[in-house]
């Protein structure tokens, strides 16, 4: 059955709104899968603040152009899923790579983060990193330990003065009783 235009606009509008909310998109080849698989990775890539959606190749394509990010055309080839990234990229990356390991139909293409695209081990390399969180934390630490050690360093004449000072006047008061 033939889709008609104004059903292939309202797609295309899907789509972009979908791109313009998400950080990453994970391009997947889904040839296979049942649809309880389906439905069960939708449900774990809601829970990690994802979805995912089978798209028309073409129209998908057309609105990549449309947001302006160059279409990956060998990742573009039969059956094309997306998973979208509506919160953060590594949880919903992580769940992808760990269902894909799980029922092995599932092929994972590459990502589209920002214009760039990564390959495989790029989507993997993104499933590895850290919660937000964490990155936060180290990225504090980082910066806080240098400047911790410069605080030490410009109080420590003072304090050996204070020391200096006390053992003085301790000297002091023993020698005048």
């Amino acid at each position: 059955m033939a889709i008609s235009r104004e059903q292939k606009e309202k797609m295309v509008a899907d789509y972009v709104d979908k791109m313009s909310r998400s950080q990453a998109m994970i391009l997947a080849d889904y040839r296979g899968l049942t649809m309880s698989d389906l439905n069960e990775l939708r449900q774990r890539l809601r829970e990690t603040g994802g979805a995912f959606q089978v798209v028309k190749n073409s129209l998908f394509a057309r609105a990549l152009q449309e947001v302006g990010i160059p279409v990956p055309t060998e990742s573009m080839q039969g059956p094309v899923a997306v998973g979208y990234c509506l919160g953060e990229a590594p949880p919903v990356a992580k769940a992808l790579i760990d269902f894909a390991k799980e029922v092995e139909y599932l092929q994972i293409k590459g990502a589209i983060v920002g214009a760039s695209f990564l390959g495989p081990e790029g989507v993997k390399g993104l499933a590895d990193l850290p919660p937000r969180e964490v990155l936060l934390a180290q990225l504090l630490g980082a910066v806080q330990g240098p400047m911790s050690n410069l605080v030490g360093v410009i109080t420590a004449p003072l304090r050996e003065l204070a020391q200096v000072l006390r053992a003085r006047s301790e000297q002091g008061q023993e020698a005048a009783a």
